[in-house]
């Protein structure tokens, strides 16, 4: 244990000093001698002792609610637990204790570091309005019911690794100053972290998500990370001027991700149910490399950097309102044939820019160019905007004319080189000018040089 137990057989409970007993097995005047010498910010040591209801509540009175350093490791609270605002004026530490009944913290306010690792409740526990100054260790906890977190304050880091909690959670309103960890936490039922203010960072690697999820934080300053996790229902999300990282997240349900002038890595995401992508502002989507979605609708994002080519289902994605690349401008030198190129205006995947080495190839290498035929054409219905469908559509025939035969690829060239395909019908009119004016100039040279070779006509001469 750590420490010297009760003589008390079976008991766990931290021995005092002379009588080699707990608290919990001290003689009515013995107990009435440790109680009348504590004060506000004396030390309380209750490690492994059975705590009821009137032994608590007489530890907290004798310290006016304000006890020092105390420690509750391995205690077993078989009576509801009524810490309501308490103040510890010390560290506070919970590891491995039992709590049997309600676990109640309301209001209570932790000056320094607060640590329940590994602490099992069997009912309900409430942090409602609570606030931690220092370090807050959930690590490892189990809430066998609703877990009220709600309005709580946490001024430094908090850690809620791997905790389960089996019942409704709700975080709502609460801040935490420092970098919030919740990897491999388990959500038995719905949670919420509905206004919750991130100023660190916000980790949910691998996380569980058994029922409906919403995770709408007011704002999250540095990172949300939910690599790894797992939603079997429905998962909401929104994020704030952030990067966002929901590479090889797993929902079953409906998705609904919120994005404002934030970026996010949906790269490897597994989306079985509707999934709906909104950003506002500056924001984009850097990658959707092995997204296996069957319904994925991207609504407002820049996609001027994300490659579509590895996107599993292409036909199940719908971009509305959405930035894409664009060739570039003017006229452009190259080392092969043709030496000068020039590029028609258009907008362009990302993965062209790749195989063109206009961009960063990035991981893995870049698309072929009937690889990109395909892509291109199986997007330009999926776009709300006919310029961009037409300029796909326009993509999709260059990747053809360069994979085809020589005979199609004369063919498809002359197209290009006459009409654009039919899609750029500035150039017919230019050739067909061109055309008229060769055949004007041909007729107006052809009549002055009939003109110059005809032969004089003699004079008649009038009769006398």
């Amino acid at each position: 244990m750590g420490w010297v137990t009760c003589a008390f057989p079976d008991c766990a409970g931290v021995a005092r000093r002379p009588r080699g007993r707990c608290l919990a097995h001290l003689d009515p005047g013995e107990l009435d001698e440790v109680v009348r010498a504590l004060r506000p910010g004396s030390a309380v040591d209750l490690r492994g002792t059975v705590v009821g209801g009137p032994l608590l509540e007489r530890i907290l009175t004798a310290t006016g609610r304000r006890p020092g350093r105390a420690r509750f490791d391995r205690a077993v609270f078989d009576a509801p637990a009524v810490f309501n605002d308490v103040v510890f004026l010390g560290d506070a530490t919970f590891d491995r204790s039992v709590f049997h009944h309600l676990a109640s913290f309301l209001g209570a306010r932790f000056a320094g570091n607060a640590s329940f690792r590994e602490a099992r409740f069997v009912r309900e526990l409430s942090l409602h309005r609570a606030a931690v100054g220092g370090h807050a260790a959930f690590d490892r906890m189990t809430v066998g019911s609703d877990a009220l977190l709600s309005s709580a304050g946490f001024r430094g880091t908090a850690s809620f690794e791997s905790a389960d909690l089996q019942g409704f959670t709700t975080f709502d309103d609460t801040r935490f100053g420092g970098d919030a960890a919740f990897r491999g936490c388990r959500f038995g039922r719905a949670v919420s972290f509905r206004r919750t203010d991130f100023t660190g960072r916000a980790g949910f690697e691998a996380v569980r998500f058994a029922a409906a999820a919403y995770l709408t934080p007011a704002a999250t300053r540095r990172r949300l990370a939910l690599t790894d996790a797992r939603a079997g229902a429905r998962l909401v999300l929104s994020a704030e001027g952030c990067a966002v990282d929901l590479r090889r997240i797993s929902v079953a349900g409906p998705l609904t991700v919120r994005l404002r002038n934030a970026h996010a890595s949906v790269e490897g995401a597994s989306l079985r149910g509707p999934a709906t992508l909104t950003g506002r502002g500056s924001s984009r989507v850097t990658s959707l490399s092995g997204v296996d979605a069957a319904s994925l609708h991207l609504d407002g994002v820049d996609l001027s950097a994300c490659r579509l080519a590895d996107v599993r289902r292409p036909e199940g994605l719908r971009l509305t309102g959405c930035t894409f690349a664009r060739t570039p401008h003017g006229v452009q030198f190259a080392w092969r044939w043709p030496p000068l190129r020039w590029w028609a205006p258009r907008r362009a995947l990302a993965d062209e820019h790749a195989w063109r080495g206009w961009a960063h190839a990035g991981d893995g290498p870049p698309p072929t160019p009937h690889r990109l035929a395909v892509l291109y054409s199986r997007l330009r219905t999926a776009v709300d905007d006919r310029a961009t469908a037409a300029d796909f559509h326009f993509a999709a025939l260059e990747m053809r004319r360069i994979t085809s035969g020589p005979a199609r690829r004369w063919l498809l060239g002359l197209a290009w080189a006459l009409t654009g395909y039919g899609l750029r019908m500035g150039r017919a009119v230019v050739w067909s000018a061109v055309v008229t004016a060769l055949v004007a100039a041909g007729l107006l040279a052809s009549s002055a040089s009939h003109a110059a070779h005809r032969a004089p006509v003699p004079a008649v001469r009038p009769s006398r």
